[in-house]
């Protein structure tokens, strides 16, 4: 297997295993925990945790996968008719549009109008809860995507025989 193909699986694999760690905990537990303290303080909490996730230590991760699934995906279609290459393609369009673009065109929109709101104002309570429940089911959708991702990578490079399985190698000379 060509080492730098194979390099390039790896780490989308590993920023899709990150994100999807990220996520589950989010909807296993941290929405979980802040749907059981009063609203004013929920919508506190979140909207500070909006604002903290925008870090290199995350966006890096999150955008660089995007990215890398992105280059994944090409390196798929250029090696069509390998049996790696759905495998691989798949696990990208998986991690771009389960996770990058319900993020983008879900969860996100959703972060600017919890931003909008004041924690005490009189709505607070009916916008939290509809929040609540719609950001954690898309949140638990982008967690299946990109855990969906880090599986496909995994069977790809399988497939491949990087992992010294035998079988054909994506862009071997």
């Amino acid at each position: 297997m060509n080492a730098i193909a194979t390099a390039l699986v790896v780490v989308a694999l590993l920023g899709s295993a990150l994100i999807a760690g990220v996520f589950f905990a989010f909807s296993s537990f941290v929405m979980k925990a802040l749907a059981r303290v009063p609203s004013q303080e929920g919508i506190a909490a979140m909207q500070a945790i909006n604002v903290v996730v925008l870090r290199p230590s995350f966006l890096g991760v999150f955008i660089g996968t995007t990215v890398m699934s992105a280059l994944v995906a090409v390196l798929a279609i250029a090696g069509w008719g390998s049996p790696w290459a759905p495998l691989l393609l798949a696990g990208a369009l998986f991690y771009i549009v389960g996770t990058y673009l319900v993020t983008a065109f879900g969860n996100v929109p959703l972060n600017d109008q919890l931003a909008a709101i004041p924690a005490n104002h009189p709505d607070a309570n009916s916008v939290w809860a509809q929040y609540l429940d719609r950001w954690t089911r898309l949140n638990t959708f982008r967690s299946l995507a990109a855990t969906a991702t880090s599986l496909l990578f995994t069977l790809g490079l399988l497939q491949s025989g990087a992992a010294g399985s035998g079988g054909t190698h994506l862009l071997s000379n």
